[in-house]
């Protein structure tokens, strides 16, 4: 019992609470060298690894099959042969799978997480310090809507994984964006599913091409934080199928990754983790899923965060449920499996499905073909993609009367708020990279050649290190590691002070920041809503510099959704940064310069207000600890019901300007088979002075026969090149009857139903530039499935139009 509460105290330490240049170019040609390994894990497991596992199988023990179902446990000194943080291979890794040297199987480490490779960056005995690459947080990768880009931003994280020695990297996040204030929405990417698959896709198969596995997660409905071990999300059949699991399902039918990582929430009424209608029925039967299924770390086993160890260890239904690997590794979950076997609840048969799954990805692992690791990756020509997607990611949500790009000549910058003086690069927790330096706003412009009022600059100084010093000390109280400390206060500046920097410079910049981290979700006050102190700063400094005709510039420095439609109208312009890693100054002053045109568009609602939000009547409040959540708003999440209830956000989905104009050609549409898939063509043409990218967006409105519909869905989207002035591209895109297909909760099937289909292309959910129709004579059945993930007991107030 000591080693088991002795786990648990150092657990809270470690990881949860209630958890273009040219040497990008040598770099991508270099990183092909690495692809041969990863080019061995295909579609399918080669038939020399299938008959590895079945030699192997016929050799382990059923003490050996069952020690390989659990991990090797967060370092206990009292927990046998567990690794410690600092004693791991790769120290800072987040845990390891079971070693059998008898037959050659090495451990598999792991490591986080969705911003890039998470490590120690002092090891014992060692002089040297080790860094990797930080990179946009997901949310700001998915902004880009460029595959290719989160590609290339994928590989560069599979490498360092690789070459610091990890087999497993533990990412993409992909939780839906259901509200807000979810506290873990800036390693998410996006509201919609689409967005939010296909940006997953590009990244595993980016990760996998260096023989590193990656691991979507978290596996379902995991969309709050608070009570998150335990907690209940009750959803309807076709919201989970056309919401929650069509991400998913994108990214294991299109990348194929070698592991996935299920959730710590029941879903209707039953652990994630421990669902074989789920785990097996859903995701092997119907999806084909061939990789390894790990837990997250001590998911359904919620009790190690309050000392109580035996609340709801649910072991053996999870073994059952294919839940192959049991993270981070447990005794008592050993026992449970042999107890299990004695009272005859579970097999050998039953277990060896489970051994057999981890077997497949320890045998493909950088680890098993002993991969020699050179702790030096080439985190120079990283941090140049890094710096390139954090600047793509960059959404320009207003710009009156041109206001950027600014000219470095001429222009002297007053750089107001706390967060223009110190960057939030990205989120704590598994989101958090111990990265060599962080170019803040100031660093970036002056870097660009701006010139910044330093007598304001030096105002702020002293008043930044003592947040940051408070800040630390914030961190250093929370329950664990991985809870964020709120961002450093605005400072309060007098009148009198603005109104001088309004005389002696030409224009002001406003930085506002947000920290982010997992484990507890956000809240309205000073957080989705400006501080008083915020508020004041951008009133009383847009009023002195705009007394002089000069113009206010607002960086947003956040990682989720704020309120912004009680002040954006003192704005001129406002930049949507994100946290934007590493090379975020640098990124920000790119956009200011005009040396990269923005092209980021939202991947998610910006409210007017967030009573708008259809989820906010039962999100989480603070001090609430419930035990479940009703999903009332059905398929009607983010922009589905904006635009089917008429209800106007200050931002719509898909939103994003540029500093040039983009032309949309009338739309081709040609049947290429008899099966019914459609080939959606346009021309989009550069019609303005500057070269830039348009991210194309193609909605589908669906006539609504078998049930209700929203207004619109995205089915596709695509990111063109940089386009030069006149310069057009051909934009096409591939819909299949399956893309337009709704699931039927009475007929278990996803149906597209007869009638007439109406496509909308263009700049946003709300811009749309050109539409075409084709219609479907007959209802047609596309794929019938399980009737599964049924609630256990019914939601009490679904919206009439939710059935």
């Amino acid at each position: 019992m000591n080693g088991m509460l002795s786990i648990y105290g150092f657990f809270k330490l470690f990881k949860m609470n209630t958890y273009k240049t040219l040497g990008i170019a040598l770099f991508l040609i270099c990183i092909n060298c690495f692809n041969g390994m990863a080019q061995m894990e295909t579609a399918t497991i080669h038939s020399d690894i299938r008959e590895r596992v079945n030699e192997l199988m016929s050799k382990l023990s059923l003490e050996e099959k069952i020690s390989l179902l659990t991990g090797t446990g967060m370092g206990d000194p009292d927990g046998g042969n567990a690794l410690s943080n600092s004693d791991s291979p790769v120290p800072g890794s987040s845990g390891s799978t079971r070693e059998l040297s008898r037959y050659g199987l090495p451990s598999l480490i792991m490591t986080d997480g969705p911003a890039g490779v998470r490590i120690d960056s002092v090891r014992k005995n060692d002089q040297r310090t080790y860094y990797a690459t930080s990179f946009p947080i997901g949310t700001s990768l998915a902004c880009t809507w460029d595959t290719d880009l989160v590609h290339q931003v994928g590989t560069c994280i599979g490498n360092e994984a690789l070459e610091y020695g990890s087999d497993i990297q533990l990412t993409p996040g992909m939780n839906i964006m259901r509200n807000p204030l979810c506290g873990r929405n800036y390693e998410y990417y996006s509201e919609d599913p689409v967005v939010g698959g296909k940006i997953a896709a590009a990244l595993v198969q980016g990760i996998q091409s260096q023989g590193v596995s990656a691991t979507p997660k978290h596996f379902v409905a995991n969309n709050n934080e608070t009570n998150r071990m335990s907690i209940d999300a009750r959803v309807s059949q076709r919201a989970l199928r056309e919401i929650y699991l069509r991400g998913f399902e994108i990214v294991v039918k299109e990348a194929k990754p070698k592991a996935l990582m299920s959730s710590y929430n029941k879903v209707n009424g039953q652990y994630t983790s421990a669902r074989k209608d789920l785990l097996t029925t859903l995701l092997r039967d119907e999806w084909g899923f061939t990789g390894m299924v790990m837990s997250d770390w001590y998911g359904g086993f919620p009790g190690i965060v309050n000392g109580d160890i035996g609340k709801d260890l649910v072991t053996v239904q999870q073994v059952l449920a294919g839940n192959d690997l049991l993270m981070p590794g447990e005794q008592s979950q050993e026992d449970e499996i042999k107890d299990g076997l004695t009272k005859g609840e579970i097999t050998e048969e039953d277990i060896n499905k489970n051994v057999r799954y981890i077997l497949q990805c320890v045998l493909t692992s950088p680890a098993a073909k002993k991969y020699p690791y050179s702790n030096n990756p080439d985190l120079k020509a990283h941090a140049a993609i890094s710096r390139s997607a954090a600047a793509d990611g960059m959404v320009l949500l207003k710009n009156e009367l041109a206001t950027l790009p600014l000219s470095p000549q001429g222009n002297k910058i007053a750089l107001f708020g706390s967060a223009s003086y110190t960057l939030e690069a990205g989120g704590t927790g598994s989101g958090d990279v111990n990265k060599a330096y962080t170019v803040t706003i100031r660093q970036g412009l002056l870097n660009a050649g701006y010139a910044i009022d330093t007598a304001l600059a030096d105002l702020y100084h002293p008043y930044v290190i003592a947040g940051l010093k408070k800040k630390q000390e914030e961190k250093a109280q929370k329950d664990n590691m991985f809870q964020h400390a709120p961002a450093i206060a605005e400072m309060p500046l007098e009148k009198e002070i603005i109104e001088q920097k309004a005389a002696e410079n030409n224009v002001a910049i406003i930085s506002l920041g947000r920290s982010s981290g997992e484990g507890t979700d956000r809240q309205l006050k000073d957080d989705y809503l400006l501080s008083e102190n915020e508020r004041n700063l951008i009133r009383n400094v847009s009023g002195a510099f705009h007394a002089k005709g000069k113009p206010v510039i607002v960086i947003l420095n956040i990682g989720g959704v704020i309120d912004m439609d009680s002040w954006k109208q003192d704005a001129d312009a406002i930049l949507l940064a994100w946290q934007p890693a590493q090379e975020g100054g640098n990124a920000i002053a790119d956009i200011l310069t005009g040396r990269v045109n923005p092209s980021g568009k939202l991947t998610m609602t910006f409210p007017a207000r967030y009573e708008d939000i259809p989820s906010a009547g039962n999100f989480p409040k603070p001090g609430e600890n419930p035990e479940y959540i009703e999903y009332t708003d059905g398929v009607y999440v983010g922009y589905r019901y904006f635009t089917s209830f008429s209800v106007q956000p200050t931002y719509p989905f898909g939103y994003g300007l540029s500093y040039t104009q983009f032309d949309y050609s009338p739309v081709k549409v040609e049947d290429i088979a008899s099966g019914g898939e459609k080939v959606v063509s346009l021309k989009v043409k550069n019609t303005g002075s500057v070269a830039g990218k348009e991210a194309v967006q193609l909605y589908v409105a669906s006539p609504a026969v078998s049930v209700d519909k929203p207004v619109k869905e995205l089915k596709a989207f695509a990111k063109t090149r940089l386009l030069q002035p006149s310069e057009e591209e051909e934009v096409r895109f591939r819909l299949s009857v399956a893309d337009l297909a709704s699931f039927v909760p009475e007929m278990s099937a996803w149906v597209a139903d007869a009638g007439t289909y109406t496509l909308e292309i263009g700049a946003s959910s709300e811009d749309i530039k050109a539409v075409a129709t084709f219609t479907f004579p007959e209802n047609w059945v596309v794929e019938k499935v399980h009737n599964i993930l049924n609630l256990q007991q019914p939601i009490s107030e679904l919206k009439k139009n939710n059935k």
